[in-house]
């Protein structure tokens, strides 16, 4: 098979095509086979997590404090200085644990696109070596440059080019997982492929995400809880746009 890294240089020098419809409809089909196992999977995941998260809260402070006013009082808009960096950071390192998990989406695409069985372990398949190093490292660099944006928006006065900053960082890094679990590249390696991917087709990249985030929000409509049944369409989306500009005949050196 082909080494992945001839294939990025490939796309370096001569870009790529992409087929809206083709990818649309695959991503589509792909998301019909997992919809459900994958909804209950996150639904089940939220409801364990939360129930954690509660009991953490009202250990360390009290029922009595979880109140709307202090809910308020402790919203990030209404942070500054030390409890902001607390907040970024503790943000952070959940986001940092909880990467591998949403890994376990495209690990479930995989088996759907090649009709293979999914359990349960399919979902923490990325807790394991050697991909859980390279998920946390990315996933920490992706979230530092951000947290960094974060505070300088903060102390810039000027907001709006730093959200439109703290948007594009996530965009043209959003291959970053997939070219880990799939093309087995390092950390820093697949941050700058995702790059130079996206690079290359942002406008198109960008009308296909927006599409499956349109689909995944679908679930918010009539009854919320079928936002955790949508949710997984966004992910078949990624998969499916890697498997279309990258594909499975590649293979990392690594």
């Amino acid at each position: 098979m082909k080494p992945i890294t001839d294939r990025i240089e490939e796309i370096r020098n001569n870009g790529y095509q992409i087929n809206f419809d083709t990818i649309i409809n695959s991503a589509f089909e792909n998301y019909k086979k997992i919809a459900v196992y994958a909804g209950l999977m996150l639904f089940v995941f939220i409801i364990f997590f939360g129930l954690i998260a509660a009991t953490i809260l009202i250990s360390l402070f009290g029922i009595e404090a979880i109140t709307a006013e202090n809910i308020k009082l402790y919203s990030p808009e209404n942070l500054t200085g030390t409890p902001l960096l607390i907040y970024i950071g503790s943000n952070m390192l959940l986001s940092i644990l909880l990467a591998p998990f949403l890994a376990g989406f495209y690990k479930m695409a995989e088996c759907a696109k090649k009709d293979i069985e999914f359990h349960v372990s399919t979902m923490f398949e990325y807790y394991k070596s050697p991909y859980i190093k390279e998920i946390f490292a990315a996933t920490f660099l992706i979230l530092l440059i951000n947290a960094i944006i974060a505070l300088l928006i903060e102390t810039s006065g000027y907001p709006i080019i730093g959200g439109i900053l703290a948007l594009l960082i996530p965009f043209l890094t959003f291959l970053t997982v997939p070219l880990i679990v799939f093309g087995k590249l390092k950390a820093i390696p697949a941050i700058k492929a995702s790059i130079i991917i996206v690079s290359k087709k942002p406008l198109a990249l960008l009308a296909l995400i927006i599409i499956g985030i349109i689909g995944a929000l679908v679930g918010f409509i009539g009854c919320c809880i079928g936002v955790f049944f949508t949710f997984p369409f966004l992910y078949s989306m990624y998969y499916t746009i890697y498997n279309e500009i990258i594909g499975f005949d590649s293979e990392s050196e690594i």
